[in-house]
């Protein structure tokens, strides 16, 4: 029996991908729990900053912190707010330059549908391992985040920005060529923010260890069901998948405090 707090599975870009669970005191290597009963209670809430017992708002943080802390700014999942270029603090302007002010990629990927995104460069390929791409190729590289921010925006009439999580665990194929997409992409693109466009076309293929494609993805919420125990057949993205079409997205649920048992 393992106790610890929901956090963002950590990954390993092999093929296929390696996945750990931090647990606090136990570090789970899931890919071995696979085709094995999984038992999960949820316990209830305890903040991945400040340990509070109160309801979780998002990426793991309560309210308090949600609204407080820099790396919650929504700069984050809107980059087009940044403002750390312009020298103007949002929550904390040290934090928000050391992020905000590190070098960017535009990038297209294969998830659900062919689509769009930014992140830091750093954050390849730990970027698309999180949000379960089959493929990605990288486009161009910003010097900071509002200017990647930007681009993405004018760049969403052409292309997709977000992924379904639906159709993304039922393992789409595509018959989509990536640098053909890349060529077209720079087209609509401002090239007075670009820093420089990739010139490599090397397409990154992931492989998620999955035993079973998924047809009616059903969501599991802890917060309802208090309990859930089926077999583990695969992992994608951030998301374990069990048997009989459940699944559960381990970041949506960070900072849930639980007890998991691997039977």
């Amino acid at each position: 029996m393992f106790n610890g707090v929901f956090k963002k599975m950590q990954t390993e870009f092999t093929s296929p991908i390696n996945y750990f669970l931090d647990m606090g005191d136990d570090f789970i290597y899931l890919n071995d729990a696979i085709n094995k009963e999984i038992s999960i209670l949820f316990r209830g809430y305890s903040c991945l900053s400040c340990n509070s017992d109160s309801k979780i708002k998002g990426n793991g943080l309560c309210n308090k912190c949600f609204f407080e802390l820099p790396q919650a700014g929504f700069w984050n999942t809107r980059p087009e707010l940044s403002k750390a270029h312009l020298g103007v603090e949002d929550r904390d302007l040290e934090f928000e330059k050391k992020m905000q002010l590190s070098p960017h990629v535009l990038y297209l990927s294969l998830t659900s549908d062919l689509k769009v995104g930014i992140t830091r460069a750093s954050q390849i390929p730990t970027r698309w391992i999180d949000q379960g791409a089959s493929q990605a190729i990288i486009v161009a590289h910003f010097d900071n985040r509002y200017n990647a921010g930007i681009t993405e925006v004018g760049l969403k009439k052409y292309y997709k920005s977000t992924t379904s999580a639906i159709k993304m665990l039922q393992s789409q194929n595509f018959d989509i060529d990536l640098i053909a997409q890349k060529k077209e992409c720079i087209k609509n693109m401002n090239k007075e923010l670009i820093k420089n466009i990739e010139d490599n076309d090397e397409i990154y293929k992931l492989k998620f260890p999955i035993k079973n494609v998924l047809s009616n993805p059903k969501k599991i919420d802890l917060t309802k069901e208090n309990q859930f125990r089926g077999k583990l057949t695969g992992i994608k993205g951030q998301y374990l998948i069990f048997n009989d079409q459940y699944y559960i997205n381990i970041r949506n649920n960070q900072g849930y405090l639980i007890d998991l048992e691997i039977i």
